[in-house]
């Protein structure tokens, strides 16, 4: 039972920290929540996996990359913008029905042909794709849909943690290589507001 708690609670604490940023969270606020997904991601790998070599790698790479690189770059990022803190996903009873009804099905869709532990996982994974997708589709903020994109690049990393052997080292090394790269190009795409958009703000007296 011992064991079942804790490779049930990292997917919890994960599954919180997508979904309350995007139902009730601020523009702002979405650095704190990606550290949060790592540091669950973390855990979730140092539970699941036997202590080798990989493990301690793939723990490092988290940490290093998901809990701290990413979420700094983007608050620095957001920041620069000098944009007002707006929700991140518009605050209506529609998109939060869809969103709702989203990560209801997610779960239905897993819970069918896994085990308790790995339909969690999976239902998890699915509530993460489809609230990142109905975010890129409610919010075209740039920083939101950055956001929305690294929450899934998060839930794809989750996924991964469902093989029952881990992936090669340079197969691994080089999917660090593309979320480094995914976060270093988003960045630099943001990191100036839209001309078009602060025109108007330009010609007010």
């Amino acid at each position: 039972m011992a064991l079942e708690d804790a490779v049930t609670l990292p997917s919890l604490i994960f599954l919180v920290a997508v979904v309350m940023p995007v139902f009730f969270g601020k523009i702002r606020s979405a650095p704190f929540w990606l550290a949060a997904q790592g540091a669950a991601l973390a855990w979730n790998i140092g539970v699941r996996g036997e202590l080798s070599a990989h493990t301690i790698v793939a723990l490092v790479e988290v940490l290093a990359l998901r809990v701290a690189v990413a979420p700094l770059a983007i608050r620095h990022t957001i920041r620069r913008r000098l944009e007002p803190n707006l929700d991140l996903m518009p605050s209506n009873l529609f998109a939060w029905a869809i969103g709702m009804a989203l990560i209801v099905l997610a779960f239905e869709f897993a819970a069918p042909a896994m085990t308790d532990r790995q339909a969690l996982t999976l239902g998890v994974v699915g509530a993460t794709v489809a609230v990142s997708l109905l975010l890129l589709s409610t919010n075209d903020s740039p920083p939101a849909q950055f956001v929305a994109v690294l929450f899934m690049e998060n839930g794809l990393a989750l996924f991964e943690s469902l093989q029952p052997e881990p992936w090669p080292v340079p197969v691994h090394g080089a999917l660090t290589l593309v979320y480094l790269l995914t976060v270093a190009v988003g960045t630099w795409l943001i990191a100036t507001p839209d001309p078009t958009s602060a025109a108007p703000l330009g010609g007010q007296p």
